[in-house]
């Protein structure tokens, strides 16, 4: 059965010892994180990361990230770091950043996908440092949900889901940011943004001068990809999805309006609520407050999918800054269900 440690207000050190000696031993372990709670494992032990892959129901073409603690760790499972991905290691580790590195062998072909390049991210996170430095191993951690349903932002959400499928939930509350890392590759000398994230385009290009963005972030990738959260349905609630958006906000409303049908759930500003005429309306947060909605839109689809509703309408909102990192998730839980005007 699986265990529930609640670090919220205080880590407690017994159990962290047996969390840190059940990563160590190749077991799972789900734990918070600054962006999304992660499900874990040791990912220097390949048979520990294919439990993960089991746990989720992952396919096992989608790489994952490993987490680690300090740089010595970043030295031991990547090699040929360039003087770009240096910078951008020195301005955002730690911190929800993920870099697409070339992998050392230690690394098992499974936490990559079979490619030569790896993921390595180091959370802010006090309760996930912690588990990683006591426990002195990198850790594999996707997303703390089963694949293609929301991710995990509260346990509320996902104990249920994972009930007996690993060895320890940690609580440590809500996650501040509620969507996860940014991932960049370097390719050809330029930072490319591999999937969207908290770090936005601007904060990149203030550092090093220059960036691109894939352009799948908006589109389906087939074929191989160098990235979790790109190939497939993600993030999606069992309801049906449309995402709705207008650069014109009285549009946006409109077209809400004529979509909404019996039985229909309508996700949308705050600002919106008298102004669209659906059987229930649940905001995920005011119109230009990205963090907010951020924070809020995955545990938001999660709960309006126990109401039932014959289809689930959501607003988006600009494709700038955080916006692109809440758009490609919206996109990718409407199953490119998206209409725009």
């Amino acid at each position: 059965m699986t265990k529930i440690y609640d670090f919220k207000q205080t880590i407690n050190q017994e159990e962290l010892q047996k969390t840190a000696q059940v990563l160590r031993n190749g077991g799972l372990v789900i734990f918070p994180t600054e962006t999304v709670y992660g499900v874990g494992a040791n990912a220097l032990r390949k048979d520990a990361v294919d439990h993960i892959f089991e746990a989720k129901g992952r396919a096992n073409d989608n790489p994952l990230i490993v987490h680690i603690h300090d740089f010595k760790q970043l030295d031991e499972l990547a090699c040929d770091i360039s003087e770009m991905e240096k910078k951008l290691i020195d301005a955002f580790f730690p911190g929800p950043f993920t870099l697409i590195l070339k992998k050392k062998e230690v690394v098992p072909d499974n936490v990559s996908a079979h490619l030569d390049t790896v993921g390595i991210r180091m959370p802010s996170n006090k309760i996930a440092h912690e588990i990683l430095k006591c426990a002195d191993v990198p850790v594999a951690a996707p997303s703390a949900n089963i694949s293609s349903r929301p991710s995990g932002t509260k346990i509320e959400d996902i104990k249920e889901e994972f009930d007996g499928k690993v060895d320890i939930i940690i609580d440590g509350g809500p996650s501040d940011i509620g969507i996860e890392s940014t991932v960049v590759r370097v390719i050809d000398n330029i930072p490319t943004i591999l999937r969207p994230g908290k770090i936005t385009p601007e904060d990149i290009k203030d550092v090093v001068g220059i960036v691109s963005i894939d352009k799948h972030i908006f589109e389906k990738a087939e074929g191989v990809v160098r990235s979790p959260g790109m190939k497939y349905k993600h993030y999606a609630p069992k309801s049906p999805c449309t995402l709705i958006y207008s650069d014109d906000e009285k549009t946006q409303i409109d077209l809400v309006n004529e979509n909404i049908t019996p039985g229909t759930v309508v996700i949308g500003f705050k600002e919106h609520e008298n102004k669209i005429y659906c059987d229930q309306f649940v905001a995920h947060g005011s119109i230009h407050n990205y963090d907010e909605i951020s924070h809020n839109i995955f545990t938001l689809l999660r709960k309006v999918d126990t109401y039932n509703p014959t289809q689930i309408l959501i607003e988006g909102v600009k494709k700038e800054g955080i916006g692109i990192a809440i758009m490609n998730r919206l996109i990718r839980s409407s199953n490119y269900h998206y209409i725009e005007k």
